[in-house]
């Protein structure tokens, strides 16, 4: 049993290691492949519209490969008194003498998403901040699926990160948005820095 997973986590090994450092490195919208063998860590770092680009960490585990995008860092309350207004699916306005709290407005706007979404989840890391995770197990683990992934992250990225930004940041903080949605921030992290793994991963 035990050799038979440790084939298992090698064959996965050579397969995602070989696709993503070969075709998908090629591919124009990637600015960078890196692969950290002490960790069966890749880090796949792509071109966006809405940001000037997006890193995935892909962790190979026992019986997963897991995938992390860090999405935005969540912002604290306002100074104000009045949340900015809102339609559509969007929470509904609310009135009150306390600063209004954009946390609240982010959660449910991203529990919403997150009912449809296939693929991918919007998470909360231990560090508050918003991430796009995933996994997907070793035995179902092809070049199609690495493909797939990759799409749906860059899909989910394209699609919500400016919503988010916007519902997160409003015109409260002008600058703050600004830098965002100019993409100067990008994903706020160095492709040395480790991704929120889950207690008992496997």
């Amino acid at each position: 049993m035990q050799l038979d997973l440790e084939l298992q986590l090698e064959r996965a090994r050579e397969l995602v290691g070989a696709h993503l450092e070969g075709p998908v490195a090629a591919e124009p919208y990637i600015q960078h492949v890196e692969y950290d063998p002490d960790l069966r860590r890749w880090y796949v770092r792509f071109t966006c519209d809405g940001r000037d680009a997006t890193t995935i960490y892909f962790d190979l585990h026992e019986r997963t490969l897991r995938y992390e995008v860090y999405f935005l860092p969540m912002p604290g309350p306002r100074s104000g008194t009045e949340p900015a207004s809102r339609s559509g699916t969007e929470p509904a306005s609310r009135s009150g003498t306390e600063p209004a709290d954009p946390r609240v407005d982010v959660y449910e706007y991203l529990l919403r998403r997150n009912h449809s979404m296939y693929g991918a989840r919007f998470s909360l890391g231990p560090d508050g901040d918003i991430y796009l995770v995933g996994r997907v197990a070793l035995e179902h683990l092809t070049v199609a699926e690495l493909d797939r992934i990759i799409g749906v992250l860059y899909e989910l990225t394209e699609q919500w990160f400016q919503p988010v930004v916007a519902l997160a940041y409003g015109t409260r903080d002008r600058p703050l948005a600004r830098r965002w949605h100019q993409g100067v921030m990008s994903d706020s992290r160095s492709l040395v820095e480790a991704p929120h793994e889950q207690e008992a991963e496997r």
